[in-house]
């Protein structure tokens, strides 16, 4: 069969860049297959839907089985929208950070939803904080591993 054979320039994308551009290192750049504002977009909708599972998870916790109240209504409302400020917050201002701080703030926001969650449901206060502070420092091994091997020391993604 015959093939089409590619074109001097490369294939152009809708963002000016083509496809198969190289990247500053002069490895082969991934083709992105969103555009700009689909990103832009995506920075703040995601945040915002999963701080709604979240404060819906809350509110289903706190009420334990009982009645819907108002009460409970604002609490989900509340945690959902604090979860996504602070989700947004730390999308923004995080990458910015060295890699140490950046994988300790995640986990810190990571160890504080999840006691908050847990400490909805009918257990101690001391099992809430022990678990909260396991699931921190299992997302801080995690992150920090993977900033570590993607990162250089003055901060600067390698891959």
């Amino acid at each position: 069969m015959a093939q089409a054979a590619p074109a001097p320039g490369g294939m152009a994308r809708p963002g000016g860049r083509e496809i198969g551009t190289r990247a500053a290192g002069g490895r082969a750049r991934p083709p992105d297959v969103f555009d700009a504002r689909t990103h832009r977009v995506a920075h703040f909708a995601v945040p915002v839907v999963l701080g709604l599972i979240y404060g819906y998870w809350v509110a289903a916790d706190a009420r334990q089985g009982g009645p819907i109240t108002g009460g409970n209504l604002l609490l989900g409302w509340l945690s959902a929208l604090v979860f996504a400020v602070v989700s947004i917050a730390l999308l923004r201002l995080a990458p910015r950070m060295p890699r140490e701080l950046h994988a300790l703030l995640w986990s810190a926001f990571t160890g504080i939803a999840f006691g908050f969650l847990y400490i909805q449901t009918p257990h101690s206060v001391w099992r809430s904080v022990m678990m909260s502070l396991l699931i921190a420092g299992c997302t801080f091994g995690a992150f920090f591993y993977r900033y570590y091997t993607r990162e250089d020391a003055f901060g600067h993604r390698v891959r």
